[in-house]
């Protein structure tokens, strides 16, 4: 659960809780969603939520209530030793605390060991060297231990990483952030991740205070939901809790969403 000032930022509660409600600290429920892709050949997760090395501290901190990552590939049939492909939309906990887990001494070891984890240049940057503002959104056992075994591979802009999979740096919600297309026979679908959280910021102005670049998160939603509404997109959100996904209609203008169930 996260404060609903900081994922609404300017608007104002008295806006925001008219379409969910806060509990008595202001905090509102949040998922960290993960996206299992299969191509013929691959298994490819995009984000791994936060993990469970800091278990405790998140469940104070934030109420996280369990990771469900490994259960949920174990749904699939498939093993943390079967992911080929990890894309990180960005490296701060939330999305990328469950690419590593403790072993019995304590250590941080890849949680998928066989797989190459993709992760934009400038995000590693960002996560390396971060201000006073985004220091506390990075740990850096979630990511350097990837490093020093080789399993980091760089992207630098825009790049198709698979067939039909291809992601695209959309730096709105923070330096380095990614986006990641998926286009299977007639499915088109769009992980859109921090650039538009959750359903209810459909609405262009509807901006985290968090976004590290709000006017470019505002230009990019626009571009994203133009897409979504004119070739028929379906949009899986990075924290929807109660709508992961859903396609988005055109009314008059407006966009409208049509939830799916994934």
């Amino acid at each position: 659960m996260v404060d609903g000032g900081v994922i609404f930022g300017q608007l104002a509660r008295t806006q925001w809780e008219q379409f969910i409600k806060p509990d008595r600290r202001n905090r509102i429920r949040l998922g960290l969603n993960a996206v299992l892709v299969r191509t013929p050949g691959l298994n490819i997760l995009v984000d791994t939520g936060a993990g469970s090395k800091r278990m405790v501290e998140l469940k104070a901190d934030y109420s996280l209530n369990g990771n469900k990552l490994t259960k949920g590939l174990k749904s699939f049939g498939l093993t943390a030793r079967d992911i080929d492909i990890v894309v990180l939309t960005n490296l701060q906990f939330e999305h990328s605390g469950g690419c590593t887990k403790l072993d019995r001494t304590g250590a941080a070891i890849p949680m998928f060991p066989k797989a190459k984890y993709l992760v934009q240049k400038a995000s590693w940057e960002a996560a390396n060297s971060p201000n006073e503002r985004y220091a506390q959104s990075f740990y850096e056992d979630d990511f350097e231990p990837l490093a020093d075994r080789d399993l980091i591979e760089f992207v630098d802009g825009n790049k198709e990483i698979a067939p039909g999979v291809s992601v695209r740096l959309m730096e709105g919600p923070s330096r380095g952030n990614q986006v990641v297309f998926i286009e299977y026979g007639s499915e088109r679908i769009i992980y859109a991740g921090d650039l538009i959280p959750t359903p209810f910021h459909l609405p262009l102005h509807h901006i985290p205070a968090t976004a590290e670049f709000p006017n470019d998160t505002l230009v990019q939603k626009r571009e994203l939901l133009e897409m979504a509404m004119g070739d028929g997109w379906m949009i899986v959100f990075g924290h929807g809790n109660d709508c992961n996904a859903a396609y988005v209609q055109d009314r008059g203008g407006v966009p409208q969403l049509v939830p799916v169930e994934v």
